[in-house]
């Protein structure tokens, strides 16, 4: 990990058609932010912007004539806050959970038998954080968590520019790339979850298995359910923040009419991202509840051919118990008693009778085996 990485407080300078600037400190004057000049990228872990919350308040009312209002900077500091959008006549806010990557690979490399849930790799794996995003005219401040994962990644594409890919004209237009960003991995999630609840159809769908493990199916289900709260929060807060766009005045000049735009395209966009995965995951939903309701099924269908063979064979050997009981009466006149072959004719009447109640009973299909066996 590079020293830039672990930087509590990261600032860029980034002026369209010229390039990205890292700075190592942060701006305390206007001079630099008219927009002819591009606009700042302020972005900070949520301890670093507790601990310079005065120094960042300085900045911003020097590059902004600004300063967040003190709600918002409760909403920044809370580690819990769900996704939601809030904005002032000076500044947009919007709050993005994005997954918490660092606990993930930690639990992931932790061995499964040490893990007191159950259930497929990825649903344990499942925790998130948020990210706020304060956004002015001239200046983005971004608040992330200690990892600081995607303010990092998207800081180094920034930093080293791939053929093809366009500079954030504005501070909006780069928090929608820095929201993209957050909204992929949870689409990268939803692949690798429907390879894991594969697991669970699987397992559920096999008739022979006896599956026991019900407390990490209600765990799994949870888990989806709680990531469906968490995705339909997102897809709230960018409405909010798509309705407030479209009632942003027209802005004079064809530049800044197609920038505004192309900010409401980028912010369809990240919306459609995000239902994708809302639909994926409720998909998801469905399918395991389908895969029980299946697995009960089979398991019922399964007792039913026991109960069907076990009444067939009652069926067969009643007649025969009813023959033995009544040559096992306590009478001294009782036909065939007396009789050399008497033995005999009853074991044939015995073996005549199962043979036509088997041979019955097959053809009817009583016997037949219905495949899930």
């Amino acid at each position: 990990m590079t020293e830039t990485s672990v930087r509590p407080i990261r600032v860029f300078h980034l002026r369209p058609g010229t390039g990205v600037q890292e700075l190592d400190q942060l701006p305390n004057a206007p001079a630099g932010a008219s927009p002819t000049q591009g606009f700042y990228w302020i972005a900070c872990t949520r301890a670093a912007f507790g601990d310079e919350l005065a120094r960042l308040q300085a900045a911003l009312q020097a590059l902004t004539g600004q300063q967040l209002v003190d709600l918002h900077v409760s909403d920044l500091l809370n580690a819990q806050l769900p996704s939601h959008y809030d904005y002032t006549a000076q500044y947009d806010l919007l709050v993005v959970r994005r997954l918490a990557q660092a606990q993930a690979q930690a639990q992931a490399a932790a061995p499964l038998a040490g893990n007191s849930r159950g259930g497929p790799p990825v649903l344990r794996r499942i925790d998130t954080s948020p990210v706020g995003f304060a956004v002015f005219d001239q200046v983005l401040l971004s608040v992330h968590p200690e990892d600081c994962g995607v303010r990092d990644a998207y800081a180094a594409r920034l930093l080293v520019p791939m053929a093809g890919n366009r500079m954030p004209a504005s501070p909006a237009d780069l928090m929608l790339r820095v929201v993209n960003h957050i909204v992929d991995n949870y689409l990268d999630l939803r692949r690798e979850l429907s390879r894991q609840l594969d697991h669970w159809q699987t397992e559920l769908l096999r008739p022979r298995t006896r599956f026991a493990n019900w407390g990490a199916l209600l765990d799994a289900r949870l888990t989806l359910h709680q990531l469906d709260e968490i995705c339909e929060d997102q897809r709230t807060a960018v409405r909010a923040w798509l309705d407030a766009l479209e009632g942003w005045a027209t802005p004079e000049g064809d530049a800044a009419l197609r920038e505004l735009d192309l900010l409401k395209v980028r912010s369809r966009d990240v919306l459609e991202h995000i239902e994708r995965v809302v639909n994926h995951v409720r998909r998801l939903e469905h399918s395991t509840e389908t895969a029980v309701q299946m697995h009960f099924s089979v398991q019922s269908n399964r007792t039913n051919d026991i109960m069907r063979i076990l009444t067939v064979i009652t069926a067969i050997f009643l007649p025969l118990n009813l023959i033995a009981g009544i040559f096992g009466m306590n009478f001294e006149f009782i036909p065939l008693v007396h009789q050399q072959d008497g033995f005999w004719w009853a074991m044939g009447a015995m073996g005549g009778i199962t043979t036509t109640l088997v041979a019955l009973f097959w053809r009817k299909r009583y016997l037949a085996r219905t495949g899930q066996g």
